[in-house]
């Protein structure tokens, strides 16, 4: 069995899902393993992981709408405010979706379905680099 670690920076452009599955992909080829397991983990509390369709675009904006009326920014209903309204819906929305996810690696290649995408959730307005965690272990 080997094992390959990476981080990989996405820069987001504030609220919204950043799709990372070609970027991920790319780094899951250069390691060269036929099969295997590739853990994701984002490293912060006001973004999340996820994989969802990636061929309408209004997937993701029934996604966005979702989640405002799920945790909402209404700053009556919070008392942890430290960075602004949006600061505990983010930590919300994360608790909701997750920081982490597996892909199976089979022949090479992730194992995702046809319209599956891996996405960078970020829950903030305002646009941040982020980092995830890949790990993979296989041969």
């Amino acid at each position: 069995m080997r094992q390959a670690s990476t981080i990989l920076n996405v820069d987001t452009r504030g609220q919204g899902l950043t799709e990372i599955t070609r970027a991920v992909g790319a780094w899951v080829r250069d390691q060269a393993m036929e099969e295997g397991l590739l853990t994701l983990f984002c490293r912060h509390t006001s973004a999340s992981l996820i994989i969802q369709e990636n061929a309408a675009a209004e997937v993701k904006t029934d996604i966005l709408a979702y989640f405002a009326r799920i945790a909402p920014e209404d700053a009556r209903v919070y008392a942890h405010d430290d960075e602004g309204p949006d600061d505990m819906p983010a930590h919300l929305r994360t608790i909701l979706t997750g920081v982490n996810l597996s892909v199976p690696l089979i022949g090479g290649r992730l194992a995702l379905g046809t319209w599956q995408g891996i996405y960078l959730f970020e829950h903030r307005r305002a646009p941040h680099r982020r980092s995830v965690a890949l790990h993979m272990i296989g041969e």
